[in-house]
């Protein structure tokens, strides 16, 4: 059995509610509420769920640029929960993030040659003609000229400033990518040629990949697994066939449902989601899903479903599939 680049265990990251008057802690809001996840080499891992799910949280909290509050994150067989910053920063060469907005990610005032030599500056990796070679191999990487190294971002459409935010993920030739939403931002016809990028660097230089998204087509078309997140918690994960032709949890299947269908005059197999995800400050009982779900029995309001694992490395948690 190949061993994860990544293992996340239990991973919890909370946030204090403080009041206006005092600044007192009076909540605490459960962005993400006990996540487990595994990702092989050259895996791709899709993250899906609704907007407030925990998605972005559990990509930022696993770089720690968000500080978890409980569990285990292990890279490469090490636990980095708790490590240093200094010990971090020799860590950051081999895990790195392509962000959502390609716009705000980028320096307004630095040139993309700066902003792309940036990476190896502070890990005194090159310097000089090397540096600036280096920095046009990065350009030539993602399919833009040399010479956009003397522009700044705003003299670029979306689809290419996202193109200098992945050539910045790639400098230091990291082993694992999160992408938050790397294409949410960009026209249709954009997304394709940056997904296609995205697989194409992944087998030039052996990539593993981290996907958020909310786009169910985005997802199957580039991820080997996915996870289903809702309200700070995965509910469904497994690989791709599983998730997409044989979901188990209601969430999973509401949001298939979903997705629109190409077909004029077919009908979704099950209805659309009604209302809203809840306040990850004031949880629902048992199953968060519970007060949305269809198919919700009275266990579901008091007792929290664990999770069960079915052939082929499915796992859901319900308790309609846990044996009620």
């Amino acid at each position: 059995m190949v061993e994860p680049l990544l293992r996340v265990e239990g991973l919890r990251t909370h946030f204090p509610v403080l009041s206006k008057l005092l600044r007192r802690r009076v909540g605490t809001v459960r962005a993400v509420d006990g996540v487990d996840l595994a990702v092989a080499p050259g895996e791709v891992l899709g993250i899906v769920g609704e907007s407030g799910s925990g998605k972005t949280t559990v990509g930022k909290s696993i770089l720690r640029l968000i500080e978890p509050t409980a569990g285990r994150v292990v890279f490469e067989g090490t636990d980095i929960t708790h490590l240093a910053r200094r010990e971090m920063l020799g860590l950051r060469r081999r895990m790195q993030i392509v962000f959502q907005d390609p716009m705000s990610s980028l320096n307004p005032r630095m040139t993309i040659g700066r902003i792309l030599a940036a990476p190896f500056e502070i890990h005194d990796v090159a310097k000089g003609a090397d540096l600036r070679e280096k920095v046009a191999d990065l350009l030539r990487l993602v399919g833009l000229p040399a010479e956009a190294a003397q522009r700044f971002p705003h003299e670029f459409s979306g689809g290419q400033r996202q193109r200098v935010g992945i050539a910045r993920a790639l400098a230091l030739r990291p082993r694992l990518i999160i992408g938050d939403e790397p294409v949410s931002a960009l026209d249709v016809s954009i997304q394709a040629q940056i997904l296609n990028l995205l697989k194409r660097l992944q087998g030039e230089l052996g990539l593993t990949y981290i996907l958020i998204s909310h786009n169910l087509g985005v997802v199957s078309h580039i991820c080997d697994q996915v996870a289903v997140m809702y309200l700070g918690r995965v509910v469904e994960s497994g690989p791709r066939e599983a998730i997409f032709f044989d979901p188990k949890h209601p969430y999973t299947e509401a949001l298939l449902a979903a997705v629109p269908l190409p077909e004029p005059g077919r009908r979704a197999a099950h209805a659309p989601l009604a209302g809203d995800v809840p306040s990850p400050a004031h949880p629902p009982s048992g199953c968060a899903f519970h007060p949305r779900c269809p198919r919700a029995m009275a266990r579901c309001s008091v007792e929290a479903p664990v999770a069960t694992a079915l052939p082929g490395g499915h796992v859901v948690a319900c308790h309609l599939v846990g044996g009620a």
